[in-house]
């Protein structure tokens, strides 16, 4: 069954290469979605998969260099919209 997620990371996440990083690690996984900074100095992570490998991409998003930025997370489960082709930095 395919779902999205929604993942709000704060922390150290803005100017350390954290999005770039972050699509770096989509590419070991088959999700789709993007990963952008917002205003308030979080980052956030729209992805949709199986469940299954959306939960292995974020738990590699929490084992790689990226995990030593994140403070605090905050993990939205939802339906997956089919919206997304492949994995992107938005700006």
């Amino acid at each position: 069954m395919q779902r999205q997620v929604q993942v709000l990371y704060a922390g150290r996440v803005q100017g350390v290469g954290f999005r770039y990083s972050t699509r770096a690690v989509a590419c070991g996984y088959e999700v789709a979605g993007y990963v952008r900074n917002l205003p308030d100095g979080r980052v956030e992570l729209v992805a949709e998969g199986n469940e299954e490998e959306l939960q292995a991409f974020l738990d590699g998003i929490d084992a790689s260099h990226l995990g030593s930025y994140i403070r605090s997370r905050t993990v939205n489960w939802r339906e997956a919209t089919g919206e997304f082709k492949g994995f992107e930095i938005r700006f």
